[in-house]
């Protein structure tokens, strides 16, 4: 089934996704886990409630109880929720930053520890397709949970709320559900915030609830210099990423973004580990290691970022698409905390956010490129012998450094597609290497 993805469930609803897939996935996680509890929330995507209503149902027929999160709910707080309620796994109802017509899931086990297509949607996915589940005697019950005080807590704890300055941000929730977490924390800071889009509408009447399109930073960038801001920022749909502007209504990027909350969390870190995927710059493992830290490089994906995390014991980890992920977080990922990290690094600097990440702007990016390729593999074994003088790496898709420059080419999980994304110390050098690249991939 197409919906069973690398990392989480998704689908166009009701064709692909639908009430009766959401109750044979509730049967097929509680047989695929063995577990007694699960918790269950939703977003603000007109199908969730009735996905939600289906997916409990089919938990609570194969025996296990399930703690629903009362209200809508955030991909990170449901996390929270997981951990701080020992479940023994979770549900998130959600499609992420997709449009309006999606919908899905996201699977936790205990301690927020998540599932992908490697640790169990697999396995998931063939007790779904069977259609065959053991009877029980006794259905689970539903007990319903409010944590709102508690989730607003451990967000706040997660920064030193007397370092903010009442600085004039712009904050876009994009109809999606980070502008119900940050206003839980709001009254408890300084700052002067110019609220967009925070009423959460699954419709997305005012862009797509995903800053990674730069279109849908038009109305944000446009907001920060009319309101003569320090800077802005973007959430997604489930708020687990997060995108900022600088005060010259500049898209930052995630990488440089890295660099200052793992230079921050290492000043009260020495010596630990920090986690970049591998499309990161240079100047984030030079960062890292300037500040004491270890730097690890490792897959891109969620899944992939947090087990790795877990292995490592690793502190901080920056994904360039906007995720940050915080050991003190569960090792999971956060766009609320980490907006509140940066919000705390500009307070305590008194700089421009433009001046901080100035410095760090030492190379030059390709940005990612995508290009429609039916042999994949073909592809890269093709780029591995034409560039074989290089250091090789196969961590994710491929990888090859040279002195001057780098790139990695990536095959998509669930589209005939190859991602680039390339580096170089000029711009000369930069789109020189990138249009010979693409010259081979498109070849």
């Amino acid at each position: 089934m197409s919906i069973f993805k690398a990392y989480d469930v998704r689908g166009v609803y009701p064709s692909e996704l639908n009430e009766e897939i959401a109750y044979k996935v509730g049967r097929a996680f509680v047989t695929f886990l063995k577990v007694d509890n699960v918790a269950v929330s939703q977003d603000m995507r007109e199908s969730s409630d009735s996905i939600k209503k289906s997916l409990i149902k089919g938990i609570i027929d194969q025996g296990a109880d399930v703690i629903e999160v009362e209200g809508l709910c955030s991909t990170p707080k449901n996390y929270f929720a997981c951990w701080f309620l020992k479940a023994s796994g979770s549900i998130m109802v959600t499609a992420s930053h997709n449009p309006g017509k999606y919908n899905g899931f996201k699977f936790t086990r205990e301690q927020a520890i998540p599932i992908s297509g490697d640790t169990g949607i697999k396995e998931i996915e063939q007790l779904v397709l069977k259609n065959k589940f053991k009877e029980v005697t006794h259905k689970g019950k539903v007990v319903r949970k409010d944590i709102e005080k508690e989730y607003a807590n451990h967000v706040l704890n997660m920064i030193d709320v007397k370092k903010i300055k009442p600085l004039k941000v712009v904050i876009d929730a994009g109809n999606g559900m980070g502008g119900k977490d940050i206003e839980l924390v709001l009254d408890n800071l300084p700052l002067k915030v110019t609220k967009m889009y925070f009423e959460p509408d699954g419709s997305f009447p005012n862009h797509e609830a995903n800053p990674l399109k730069e279109e849908n930073l038009i109305d944000l960038k446009k907001r920060v210099l009319g309101e003569k801001a320090d800077f802005g920022i973007a959430l997604d749909g489930d708020a687990d990423r997060v995108f900022f502007i600088d005060e010259n209504g500049e898209t930052v990027a995630s990488d440089l973004i890295t660099c200052l909350i793992a230079e921050e969390i290492l000043l009260m870190n020495p010596g630990e580990n920090v986690l970049y995927d591998l499309r990161n710059s240079w100047i984030v493992k030079e960062i890292i290691e300037k500040n004491k830290g270890k730097a690890h490089m490792c897959r891109v994906g969620h899944a992939f970022i947090k087990e790795q995390m877990r292995k490592e014991n690793a502190v901080f980890a920056g994904e360039l698409s906007g995720h940050f992920y915080f050991k003190d977080n569960f090792y999971t990922d956060s766009a609320v905390i980490a907006a509140l990290k940066v919000i705390q690094i500009i307070s305590e600097k008194g700089k421009k956010l433009s001046e901080l990440v100035k410095p760090l702007r030492k190379y030059f990016a390709s940005g990612e490129i995508n290009s429609e390729v039916e042999d994949k593999e073909g592809k890269m074994k093709e780029l591995a012998e034409k560039y074989s003088s290089g250091k090789v790496s196969y961590l994710d898709g491929i990888r090859i450094d040279f002195k001057d420059w780098w790139f990695n080419v990536r095959p998509s999980n669930t589209e005939p597609l190859l991602r680039l994304n390339l580096e170089a110390k000029s711009n000369e050098m930069m789109e020189k290497k990138r249009d010979e690249i693409l010259g081979i991939i498109r070849g």
